[in-house]
């Protein structure tokens, strides 16, 4: 199984950053997806979660902000971040369960 995220980088208060994730060596639509974040000295977090069946949920800072989704043909989960301020500076990690994880995407978020 290997899962490679991308699209996070260094953008200024306010701009936006769509993160992607792609998965091999899983059946992707068999899964529920989640990205989780975690900020230098943290826990990690979850930020927000598609189901199978395209149910999405999301912690309330985030809310109005990020949006989740998925391609079951690609085999990517993406995160859309919008309106990014300098607490959604992280590490962004997609995650399927059963403890497999990426190597993330930092983003970072200037003042």
């Amino acid at each position: 199984v290997q899962l490679v995220e991308s699209g996070g980088g260094l953008v200024q208060a306010g701009g936006s950053l769509r993160l992607s994730c792609v998965a091999s060596g899983i059946i992707f639509s068999t899964y529920d997806w989640g990205w989780y974040r975690q900020a230098p000295g943290k826990s990690r977090e979850l930020v927000a979660s598609i189901s199978r069946g395209g149910t999405t949920n999301y912690i309330e800072s985030v809310k109005g902000r990020f949006t989740i989704s998925r391609d079951n043909s690609k085999n990517t989960v993406y995160l859309q971040m919008n309106n990014l301020n300098p607490e959604d500076t992280a590490v962004y990690y997609c995650y399927p369960g059963y403890n497999i994880w990426g190597q993330g995407t930092q983003v970072t978020v200037s003042s």
